[in-house]
């Protein structure tokens, strides 16, 4: 039961925080985004130390930043390179699909219909 209280405590401080945005109406625009800001990281703050759902989003958190210093990233000559490859294919595919457009219009009104353009 104080394990939602404290989830629900911190979802109060992020609502709070956005609920001053509009209270501080005639304030400022840095200041109503700095509430805004305070009570969102008020929020998050209590959720992740002092809840056990947040220490598993944390936990979960550090283990998927070591997974992503696992990945072997392209070099940028690969990256530029592998770019290239996709613009050709789609400037292939398009020729490709304009004729293929072009040749069904031609059969179908021309050669099926046998409606001609004027």
């Amino acid at each position: 039961m104080a394990e939602k209280i404290k989830i629900a405590f911190s979802l109060l401080l992020a609502a709070a925080g956005v609920v001053g945005f509009y209270l501080l109406s005639g304030q400022s625009t840095v200041l109503r985004v700095l509430a805004v800001g305070a009570g969102i990281i008020a929020g998050a703050l209590l959720f992740a130390r002092w809840t056990e759902l947040g220490g598993k989003f944390r936990l979960f958190c550090r283990e998927a930043w070591i997974e992503l210093g696992k990945v072997v990233w392209p070099s940028r000559k690969e990256t530029v390179q592998m770019t290239g490859v996709v613009f050709a294919f789609v400037v292939v595919m398009a020729l490709f699909l304009f004729l293929t457009d072009k040749t069904l219009e031609w059969v179908m009104y021309d050669l099926i219909l046998g409606w001609t353009r004027s």
